[in-house]
């Protein structure tokens, strides 16, 4: 069992999340149960998984929820890229978030590497 709170990806998918939280709340009321709900559920999801996976036994599991907040990272940047067009979210927010979901984005591949790495040499050792 890993400490999820160690890790850099999952401290920066944090950040993105209190930040999203932020940015949505002036979105319009009409949007509470729409586009701020999903934003909202997206940004949570990533740093969520990554929790979840560091609780479950084993690298397979672990690489499996962080895939999951690989695939909730691009749904909210999406989101944020929807909530531009339809100008709830300035374009400096819209940088400002998209760059940080970029970078989480970007720390999850590498560690997802990291484990397929180490399950490799698992693998390579047993067989």
């Amino acid at each position: 069992m890993k400490d999820f709170r160690k890790l850099d990806v999952w401290q920066e998918a944090h950040q993105l999340t209190l930040a999203a939280y932020r940015v949505t709340k002036a979105f319009p009321n009409d949007e509470r149960f729409g586009l701020t709900s999903q934003i909202r559920r997206a940004a949570a999801s990533v740093p969520a998984n990554i929790a979840e996976g560091c609780g479950r036994r084993g690298d397979a599991e672990f690489h499996r929820f962080l895939q999951i907040a690989m695939g909730s990272a691009s749904e909210l940047e999406y989101h944020l890229l929807l909530s531009h067009d339809l100008e709830y979210i300035t374009k400096s927010d819209h940088q400002e978030l998209t760059a940080q979901a970029t970078r989480v984005k970007r720390m999850l591949s590498s560690l997802i590497r990291t484990v397929d790495e180490a399950r490799e040499k698992v693998r390579a050792a047993t067989a």
